[in-house]
């Protein structure tokens, strides 16, 4: 589950650099607020790729997802990237863990 989850959190990654990018064109948003919204929210999901077994880390995920729905209101596309992206996070969670109980039942027993 932790290599889907963290590819989908790379691909985040750059999807948000380059909406911040996009969000830095409009007039009425300052460069400083942008930055720091999308900076923060590129840090989540680096660090989250690594915190990924710990407890809450996949709330912590649902809610980046949200956020990047939300970052429609910003920029339009987001709305449909981020609702891409949120697809993709339950995929990863979903298949994730069915692979990681099959690697489970054919794993060589310890004796």
């Amino acid at each position: 589950m932790r290599t889907l989850c963290s590819s989908t959190l790379i691909g985040e990654f750059f999807v948000i650099g380059f909406a911040g990018l996009v969000a830095m064109k409009q007039p009425d948003l300052s460069m400083g607020t942008v930055w720091i919204v999308c900076g923060v929210a590129m840090a989540v999901c680096v660090l989250l790729c690594g915190m990924l077994s710990r407890p809450g880390a996949l709330a912590v995920g649902w809610a980046l997802q949200a956020g990047l729905v939300a970052g429609g209101f910003v920029v339009g596309t987001m709305f449909f990237l981020g609702v891409i992206f949120a697809g993709l996070w339950w995929a990863s969670i979903h298949y994730g863990r069915k692979v990681d109980e099959i690697r489970a039942r054919n794993a060589p027993q310890a004796t």
